[in-house]
């Protein structure tokens, strides 16, 4: 059976003539990387159980320039904000979530300067304000207990200095938290920040990625939690170097959410 999941695109909402109560930023790696479709999906899935009424911008989203920027191409990073910021402002919307720390952060801190002024949250963010609201509930259920360690992800981390919004929902899934020696402000680095993700990485005798996915292991974890797709590729690439993948999933906060409630 082929799960059908309800996503409307600003486009439909505009038909109707209504307005969503918040639009979902899915960003490149949510909606063409194979793995992150699945944290996509498991974060609709959460939105809809909550009863969110939300949309898509579909075809009209293009990327948030993030890549181009970090990589030192300025002109072109402009060129696909403008794009997107006049898609936005044509919608006249207010508010909106994204399951990428880069995105987030471009939305958050770069639009502002080119005329895109938007409130936009992390879901990890996002996902803490609707259990605080009553609106989503969850238990432990299949995580209860489970030794979990969470790898922060620069972007949200450092950059826009929220650290305990993933952890609390961790705390809601009942886990056993180990924190990895270097953690929240002095967190390590996946490997995939600042464009790299889409280059071969530099001559040296370990890959970052690998480094990080050891200090991990370390704390003997069933489970890495990640809240970005890029760390999750890159930890998960991390526990297939160190021969872990029987031991240990990599797993985004929004799909232990929904994993544990079964949706």
């Amino acid at each position: 059976m082929t799960e059908q999941i309800k996503v409307p695109t600003m486009a439909e909402y505009m038909a109707q003539g209504k307005k969503p109560e918040v639009l979902f930023w899915v960003g490149c790696a949510g909606s063409f990387d194979d793995r992150a479709k699945k944290i996509t999906k498991a974060f609709v899935r959460l939105l809809n159980k909550a009863n969110i009424d939300f949309a898509v911008l579909g075809t009209e989203e293009s990327c948030t320039g993030d890549p181009a920027k970090r990589a030192g191409n300025e002109f072109l990073f402009q060129m696909q904000a403008m794009t997107n910021i006049e898609v936005l402002n044509g919608y006249e919307i207010k508010k909106i979530v994204t399951a990428c720390p880069h995105c987030f952060n471009t939305i958050k801190n770069e639009y502002p300067g080119l005329g895109g002024n938007y409130e936009i949250m992390h879901h990890t963010q996002f996902l803490k304000s609707l259990m605080e609201e009553g609106r989503l509930k969850v238990e432990g259920g299949k995580f209860k207990g489970k030794r979990i360690t969470f790898h922060d992800p620069c972007y949200l981390g450092r950059a826009n200095g929220e650290y305990e919004a993933p952890r609390e929902l961790l705390q809601k899934l009942e886990v056993e938290l180990v924190e990895m020696k270097r953690c929240k402000s002095r967190g390590l680095c996946c490997g995939a920040g600042g464009g790299q993700m889409f280059k071969e990485p530099e001559a040296g005798n370990k890959d970052i990625n690998v480094e990080r996915t050891e200090e991990a292991l370390e704390t003997a974890p069933k489970i890495i939690a990640a809240a970005c797709p890029f760390c999750n590729t890159m930890m998960t690439d991390g526990v297939k170097a160190k021969h872990a993948e029987e031991d240990v999933q990599v797993l985004d906060i929004a799909e232990m959410i929904a994993n544990a409630e079964d949706l």
